[in-house]
């Protein structure tokens, strides 16, 4: 059976009057069913789209907070092993026979450029710095 009330039915069958206002009428109403149609599936759609939005809005968040964790704990990581390597020098520079004041700041940043030298322990400065260091990170 057809959708609608009784009264739109009967202006179908109804003779059109002079002035032609049933078929006017009738128009008017089959577009504003049309509209309201129209206007229901754009209006889920807009839904739709809104919870993919939401959807992929909670996925990017859970990935960067995973990602956050993370790099907090490499960050942690590397302080650590920064405040390991601080002590490992600041035990080893009052021993370090390689090492003589200077004031060029070049010393500060190349190790590398120390006199081969003879070491306490019979290696060289060179030699000795980097076996500390390595030493530790060999687990």
């Amino acid at each position: 059976m057809a959708h609608g009330s009784d009264s739109n039915d009967s202006s179908y069958t109804r003779s059109p009057s002079p002035s032609g206002s049933s078929r006017q009428g009738s128009s008017d109403s089959v577009k504003k069913v049309m509209r309201r149609e129209k206007n229901r599936i754009a209006a889920q759609k807009s839904r739709m789209r809104q919870t993919q939005k939401a959807d992929s809005l909670h996925l990017e968040s859970e990935n960067l907070e995973k990602e956050n964790a993370a790099l907090r704990k490499e960050v942690k990581r590397l302080t650590e092993e920064a405040k390991y390597l601080s002590s490992v020098l600041t035990t080893h520079e009052p021993l370090c026979t390689g090492l003589a004041p200077q004031t060029t700041p070049d010393l500060l940043y190349s190790p590398h450029h120390h006199p081969v030298s003879p070491h306490p322990h019979g290696t060289s400065a060179f030699h000795h710095q980097h076996s500390i260091a390595v030493s530790h990170y060999q687990h």
